[in-house]
């Protein structure tokens, strides 16, 4: 188990790691087989800093697919999935998911290990989907017959394909974007209604 779960970090130790995990997206995501000393030198630590922290480069790994996790986790509660209303909520969420998924690409492709606190982190924020879209149906804005599951597996698929974009995509706000997952996923290629 790393330092940084065995017990709270002071301030200073904590920004640390905010950076080493940064920099790690951001270095592995452009070279997946890149050093735990590149991975210092954009962090702007010691390399011995990093190894303090994270004992191998999976341990590291590993921190990286939680901490993304956990923010992914966040930006759903954000979207405030049982208060809201369901459409309201659904933007939000889809918004908040997209700028996450943005910023920490890398981290979530992973493959989360079974049992580890990735897995659960993201079986969580399934379930959060399956009930926000519960309360769309129950507001009649999905057709009472729809299988959840299913539509979620779309939603998931709205969003991944969203992110890669095209060259015609750059522009797009994160708000416009979320409309259109939203639309899409609601009334697919038909007519609005």
């Amino acid at each position: 188990m790393s330092e940084t779960a065995a017990r709270p970090l002071r301030a200073d130790a904590e920004r640390s790691v905010r950076a080493i995990l940064e920099a790690a997206e951001r270095v592995l995501s452009s070279d997946p087989g890149a050093s735990m000393e590149q991975i210092a030198t954009a962090a702007g630590v010691a390399r011995t800093t990093i190894h303090r922290r994270f004992a191998h480069r999976q341990a590291l790994v590993d921190a990286l697919a939680v901490s993304a996790a956990r923010q992914l986790v966040q930006a759903v509660e954000d979207g405030r999935p049982d208060t809201a209303p369901p459409l309201v909520a659904l933007h939000r969420i889809t918004a908040n998911v997209l700028e996450v998924k943005g910023a920490w690409a890398f981290a979530l492709e992973l493959p989360a290990a079974p049992g580890s606190e990735a897995a659960a982190l993201h079986e969580d924020i399934g379930r959060r989907c399956i009930t926000v879209l519960e309360r769309a149906r129950a507001d009649k804005l999905i057709d009472e017959a729809a299988d959840l599951h299913w539509l979620r597996r779309v939603y998931y698929a709205l969003l991944g394909e969203s992110l890669r974009g095209s060259p015609d995509d750059t522009d797009i706000d994160t708000d416009t974007l979320a409309a259109r997952i939203i639309d899409t996923l609601l009334h697919g290629a038909g007519p609005l209604t």
